[in-house]
């Protein structure tokens, strides 16, 4: 009798069952069907690998005050360019920003899943992560995503936020294999990172604050746009423009409207005209 109603309530949910703090976890426990596999070590056939869309530059500058995060929008597939407007830069929670690079599909999935792995473990516990946990977090979860990028569908985000136990904030970058890395002032990934690294070596001040970091990560952008062709610049035609988020230790995390952005960018060029 008991083995029969075990077998009976064994794919039921557990009521109140709070005993990870991990969403992920828990669908896989209770949904396994809403799990997608992996592929058991089939290799992905090389058409579909010349048919990914590829996610490109991304970056964070630390600044007083707090800092920023910003990326172009160009995506593409193989030596197409496929979209010019795809967002890169996402709100991981309240206080912090998940960037991504690399196979748009599966990095997409991943800031999504990753900010309802934060706001999971906030109602569980009562309490949200520091900034160190959600950087640790994320790790765990690019080192899970292993299997896949041995395939060729690499997933390379770029993590940053204020702890808002100290009001400091953080970047940390991120390998293939799951490694994290905490970042010191500025960090980039990406097909257009090299350019967009020494812009922001060259031009990076903390003490020029916010409004200075926004302006030096879109400069970066700039230059790796004109290294990389698979970075792309602001289409001033069709107002695209690249996404700059600002994390602050009061108000959070904030994206920039267009016209901001813009302006920016029309002293950028104004300057480089000269």
């Amino acid at each position: 009798m008991t083995a029969a109603r075990d077998e009976l309530t064994a794919g039921l949910p557990t009521p109140f069952d709070t005993a990870g703090a991990s969403f992920f976890e828990v669908l896989r426990r209770q949904a396994p069907a809403a799990v997608p596999p992996l592929l058991a070590g089939q290799a992905v056939p090389p058409e579909l690998l010349a048919q990914m869309v590829e996610g490109t530059t991304v970056l964070a500058v630390a600044a007083v005050g707090g800092v920023v995060v910003a990326g172009d929008r160009r995506a593409t597939a193989g030596h197409m360019i496929s979209r010019g407007d795809m967002r890169k830069v996402f709100p991981a929670d309240d206080r912090s920003a998940i960037a991504i690079s690399g196979a748009a599909g599966p990095a997409m999935e991943l800031a999504r899943v990753f900010a309802t792995e934060l706001e999971h473990y906030e109602k569980v516990e009562g309490e949200p992560l520091s900034l160190e946990g959600k950087s640790n977090k994320l790790a765990g979860m690019v080192r899970a995503h292993l299997p896949m990028a041995m395939q060729g569908l690499v997933v390379v985000p770029l993590f940053a936020g204020v702890d808002p136990r100290t009001g400091e904030g953080s970047i940390f970058e991120y390998d293939p294999a799951g490694g994290r890395y905490e970042a010191r002032d500025h960090a980039a990934t990406g097909s257009g990172s090299l350019a967009a690294r020494a812009t922001l070596k060259r031009l990076h001040r903390f003490d020029a604050g916010l409004d200075g970091a926004v302006r030096t990560s879109l400069e970066a952008l700039f230059d790796a746009a004109e290294e990389d062709s698979a970075t792309g610049g602001p289409d001033l035609i069709r107002r695209i423009y690249p996404i700059v988020a600002v994390i602050e230790p009061d108000t959070g995390y904030r994206e920039l409207p267009d016209v901001e952005v813009a302006a920016v960018i029309e002293d950028v060029i104004a300057l480089r005209q000269r």
